[in-house]
């Protein structure tokens, strides 16, 4: 190992040692492993202890996996010899820039650009219900290695803590609310934001016992997500691939379907129905089925015939019509709008709680529902042709 890399990687054990520590990226890669670019190092606490937590950046994923510190360091060191060319050091007492070319390398030292150490764990007392310095947020790119929003995430941030606000206040007002055990499942978790922030929230802010499940059809976020929970320490929390469909749900207190497609949110309304959750919680997406069969009625006509007016008209109905076959099915339910409009088009949300002790007005409930198909000319719609 050549002279400068060996005092770079002893100022990394050193500020190992006295905790001085803050973040390692390396850059410059010129390995044999394709489309890998950079690597981030920061510190962890888990529940083994403090660790490392490397970040492997490639074009278009992100590997995430934690190591001790030995291992960490013997890790880093191979990578220096025979992988990237830069490697940039950040700890409270200093900064030391490496740059390693072919015949030799550079090392500059400065003054600390970070004067603090960011928390590598969870704040129990937390100031609201996300915690920004929460590891997920930083591992999926929400917040800095300070705990800091990036511009770019904002909305997704007010969205994160929404949902955790309405989730909570779901909760407090079903069966659930003693319980001090949880079984989740969230068909299309996608990356994972809300997901992450859920289980949080109930398993570390509430300390319930949770077992919670993200599914979603593209394997390579599922495989990232899998990464950054066990990486966190999250051992109640698992991602597996698969479809909405397909998806067994078994037995589950809460379910969540957040922007599934078209059909794909009756899909997972059904499932809930069916395994008896107590919470239900969509926000549906594209209304195509409904969208496709309706005729406006004569009194309508003029104002539907705008494709805007009907494509509105058409998300009413859809979600309008969910909502009155959750409550046929024993559910008190609310749609609302979720998250202001210029944040996101697609922000209505169905919030359902089982009502265990009030039986629902069947009759009453499917006359309406007959009447407003019959309205608009509906042949079937996909949840109702699950129930039957």
């Amino acid at each position: 190992m050549a002279e400068n890399t060996s005092k770079f990687v002893e100022a990394l054990s050193r500020s190992l040692s006295d905790q001085t520590f803050v973040k390692l990226t390396l850059s410059n890669y010129r390995g044999s492993e394709p489309h890998l670019q950079k690597l981030s190092v920061r510190p962890l606490e888990t529940k083994k202890g403090a660790r490392l937590l490397f970040q492997y950046r490639y074009d278009t994923r992100d590997v995430v996996k934690n190591y001790d510190f030995e291992e960490g360091i013997s890790i880093i060191k191979a990578l220096l010899d025979s992988a990237f060319r830069s490697a940039h050091l950040f700890t409270t007492s200093g900064d030391a820039q490496l740059t390693v070319g072919k015949k030799n390398s550079r090392l500059i030292t400065g003054d600390p650009t970070f004067k603090e150490k960011p928390a590598t764990q969870h704040d129990r007392v937390k100031k609201t219900l996300v915690d920004p310095n929460a590891f997920y947020l930083k591992a999926l790119g929400i917040t800095t290695d300070k705990g800091e929003i990036r511009a770019p995430h904002q909305d997704k941030w007010r969205q994160i803590n929404k949902f955790v606000e309405i989730l909570g206040g779901l909760v407090e007002r079903s069966s659930l609310k003693e319980r001090d055990s949880l079984r989740i499942v969230d068909m299309g978790s996608g990356k994972g934001y809300l997901t992450f922030a859920a289980y949080d929230y109930f398993s570390n802010t509430r300390g319930l016992d949770v077992k919670m499940t993200g599914v979603d059809a593209k394997p390579e976020l599922m495989d990232l997500c899998n990464q950054i929970a066990e990486s966190a320490g999250f051992d109640g929390l698992k991602f597996v691939n698969g479809t909405i469909a397909d998806f067994v749900v078994g037995d589950v207190d809460i379910l969540i379907a957040l922007h599934a497609c078209d059909t794909a949110t009756d899909d997972a309304l059904f499932k809930g129905i069916a395994a008896k959750a107590d919470v239900i919680v969509a926000a549906p997406c594209c209304h195509k089925e409904i969208r496709r069969q309706i005729k406006p009625p004569d009194v309508l006509r003029d104002i539907l015939k705008h494709g805007t007016m009907l494509e509105r008209e058409a998300e009413t109905i859809t979600d309008g019509l969910r909502s009155m076959l959750l409550e046929l099915r024993g559910y008190s339910t609310n749609v609302f709008e979720f998250v202001p409009i210029e944040h996101t088009p697609k922000n209505n949300m169905i919030a359902a709680t089982r009502n265990r002790s009030k039986q629902p007005e069947t009759e009453r409930l499917q006359r309406q529902i007959d009447a407003v198909k019959s309205l608009y000319s509906i042949r079937e719609q996909r949840l109702e042709n699950l129930l039957a």
